[in-house]
């Protein structure tokens, strides 16, 4: 129970501090971060969310640092598409698959992919996008 109202707090504390400043950046198109565009499930409410997203070929890698669980993976799993903002362009997601650890490694390269090595990440996910796609902006 103590644990549980630990992470929801946690959780609370990142949503109303760091995701804020990371959602300017990544709108903006500076720094790492990266946004994904999703619709609520129940809600069917648009919804913003920061992450750092690793280019393999004309697909993204994303890690799921905090698990399957979060609401964005969840959103984007049942809706089945997502836009994402990276770079200041945004590309259309048409399916979100399961990724070899190895490979979601690879896509994020070195120092990154060191860091997640230590933090002992094995959760990655495979964002496709269309196939004969440009960048929407």
């Amino acid at each position: 129970m103590a644990g549980s109202r630990l992470r929801s707090g946690y959780l609370w504390l990142l949503k109303n501090t760091l995701n804020r400043a990371t959602l300017r950046a990544a709108k903006a198109g500076r720094g790492p971060f990266s946004l994904i565009r999703h619709v609520g499930r129940r809600t069917g409410r648009t919804y913003e969310t920061p992450l750092m997203l690793a280019r393999l070929g004309r697909d993204f890698v994303a890690e799921l640092t905090y698990g399957p669980q979060v609401a964005w993976y969840r959103n984007v799993t049942a809706a089945g598409e997502a836009t994402v903002m990276v770079g200041g362009r945004e590309y259309r997601i048409v399916s979100i698959e399961s990724c070899d650890p190895a490979v979601g490694l690879r896509a994020f390269g070195n120092p990154a992919a060191l860091v997640l090595r230590v933090l002992r990440r094995r959760e990655f996910r495979l964002l496709r996008t269309a196939g004969d796609q440009t960048p929407l902006r």
